[in-house]
């Protein structure tokens, strides 16, 4: 059986559909604005709130750090970039409700 040398570190990455490069002046995002459970916007670490549509056209001009695009079931989402530190994770900030 031939030796296979899958690189399971790279598999964050392969899921995203867009890493854009964000620029000098990029926010981060501070939590996540969820109605019923989904996600359906962003707070940014400047205080404001953007629609998860704005959030995703915002980070692929380079306004938001740390973040790629993904995509699942025809829907695209934010996805925090894989860099060895768990508490920037999007799935561990804090939630606000509009």
């Amino acid at each position: 059986m031939p030796e296979t040398n899958h690189d399971l570190s790279k598999l964050p990455m392969q899921t995203l559909r867009d890493i854009p490069q964000p620029n000098a002046g990029a926010q981060q995002i501070t939590a996540l604005v969820k109605e019923g459970g989904r996600i359906t916007g962003y707070q940014l670490s400047d205080g404001r709130v953007l629609s998860k549509e704005e959030g995703i056209r915002l980070a692929r001009q380079g306004g938001i750090r740390g973040v790629g695009v993904a995509a699942r079931n025809g829907n695209e989402y934010l996805k925090s970039l894989p860099d060895e530190n768990e508490g920037n994770n999007l799935s561990n900030l804090p939630s606000v409700t509009q």
